[in-house]
């Protein structure tokens, strides 16, 4: 685990987070203190990059708000430019403990699959939401396991760690709009593999979710709609996972 570490970059990408991030990055630099550390500033409107930096974390300010998706495509095709053999998401929100990381890390040692995500949903669950979010996640995980022809139990989740072959794919191709299930989708038919692990969640330390109760459905809907058109569209052989390997 430790030289699998020695060539990770845990990323925290963070807007407005200036509540909830210097617990977080205490607790990151606790467990893994020669693992490199980068925030994602996404054009924050608060202290988060000033916190960022107090706790001794690499910065990547971004210059305009450009979204989680944006946000994490920009940290990819940093990540691949200075030579990291994986990256490992933790959200800037607090809700993906740190201590859940070597689960991450032994799925994708155990598995030798391309992407490691951390369900709330799998085992015994620690994650409670409400019953319009609960049903929104599943209908939409049914829909991407089908897609994906793999069980797929917690579509949305940010807590994940990828390869060097998936990090190049998505320095150069990465969705916007909804990146989690699309990405994971456009993987898919690029030929990389993934796996789920079950990981403890927790409620939000600060600030609060950009996904209300009540936009639950239409968020559903509009994401359900997003992947019938990404199945559409071509997908570029550029980096698909037998060419990538070759780079």
């Amino acid at each position: 685990m430790k030289d699998l570490l020695a060539s990770s970059l845990i990323v925290v990408p963070a807007y407005n987070e200036e509540g909830s991030l210097p617990a977080l990055l205490a607790e990151i630099r606790a467990l893994f203190p020669d693992t490199d550390l980068l925030v994602i500033n996404d054009c924050s409107e608060d202290r988060t990059a000033e916190v960022a930096r107090q706790a001794g974390a690499m910065i990547l300010d971004l210059p305009c708000n450009l979204g989680v998706g944006g946000a994490m495509q920009a940290c990819f095709r940093m990540a691949w430019e200075r030579g990291y053999q994986y990256v490992i998401r933790c959200d800037g929100d607090g809700q993906h403990p740190p201590d859940q990381i070597p689960k991450l890390i032994e799925g994708m040692q155990k598995n030798a699959v391309d992407l490691v995500l951390g369900s709330r949903f799998l085992g015994e669950e620690s994650y409670r939401s409400t019953a319009i979010r609960s049903a929104g996640i599943r209908c939409l995980a049914l829909m991407l396991s089908a897609i994906c022809r793999a069980r797929v139990t917690d579509p949305t989740s940010g807590f994940q760690m990828l390869n060097r072959p998936l990090l190049y794919c998505f320095a150069h191709s990465y969705p916007t709009d909804y990146p989690e299930p699309e990405s994971l989708a456009l993987m898919r038919r690029q030929g990389y593999t993934f796996c789920e692990v079950p990981t403890r969640f927790r409620a939000r330390t600060a600030g609060r979710s950009s996904i209300r109760s009540w936009d639950t459905g239409y968020y559903a809907l509009k994401v359900w709609l997003a992947l019938l058109v990404d199945r559409a569209r071509n997908v570029d052989p550029r980096y698909a996972r037998r060419n990538v390997v070759k780079v």
